[in-house]
């Protein structure tokens, strides 16, 4: 073996990480980032992951899958739950008192985006756990979560998924037909709402600033005072 042939054999063993003793090195527990945007097939060279891989997984870690690629995730920072807390209650008490019939969910909660009308286990290639959803078509939910695009869609913004909010789940969320998809961002007390438009695509984005009132097309009649979310943090 010449010097190139190994220095590409290292490379490749190094993005391998050690697989579940049960599944005797048939596959890697998490694939290495990037993951790719959803919508365009990627596939590394052990294969893609699906929801029915992911239920086999029993250990105490937090992941999500976009188009077949595992992401691990951190567990939230201090003022994270406390926004995603404040934010939940806002939403649990709009519907509250309209007597509406869409339901809040947060995190941890398995959202299951299935494309092209593919609802097994093994052909759902893209799970994710959001902050915070908001669920009006009930049909959707079942003891495992929710199957298909909720109506609304909360993310935090955390130093680990910054760019990940705003690539892969953006792209994720916008093709399965999420109507709204809030971005929060802790450090500058704000949140920019994406509206998914008739063409299927999000719009590019409408910021709301700390002294602003948030409004939904989701949830008609809903206002949040940013100052309500974000005071004392």
């Amino acid at each position: 073996m010449d010097t190139n042939e190994k220095e590409v054999k290292e490379k490749k063993e190094e993005k391998k990480v050690k697989a579940y003793p049960e599944e005797k090195e048939k596959k890697p527990d998490v694939v290495e980032e990037p993951a790719a945007a959803y919508g365009y097939e990627y596939y590394n060279d052990i294969g893609r992951y699906s929801y029915a891989d992911y239920l086999t997984w029993i250990d105490d870690k937090v992941r999500e899958i976009i188009n077949g690629i595992v992401k691990l995730m951190s567990t939230p920072l201090r003022i994270h739950a406390k926004i995603s807390s404040r934010i939940v209650y806002e939403l649990e008490t709009h519907i509250r008192r309209n007597r509406g019939k869409c339901e809040v969910y947060d995190a941890p909660f398995d959202v299951r985006l299935p494309k092209n009308g593919e609802v097994a286990d093994d052909k759902i290639y893209t799970v994710v756990q959001p902050d915070i959803c908001v669920v009006c078509d009930l049909s959707k939910l079942d003891e495992r979560g929710c199957l298909g695009a909720p109506e609304l869609v909360v993310e935090i913004q955390s130093p680990s998924t910054a760019t990940y909010d705003l690539t892969d789940k953006f792209f994720a969320y916008e093709s399965a037909g999420v109507r709204e998809y809030w971005v929060v961002f802790p450090k500058k007390k704000a949140i920019t709402i994406f509206r998914l438009q008739e063409n299927g695509k999000f719009d590019k984005g409408t910021p709301y600033e700390y002294d602003a009132t948030v409004t939904s097309q989701v949830l008609e009649g809903l206002e949040i005072k940013l100052e309500d979310i974000f005071r004392n943090l």
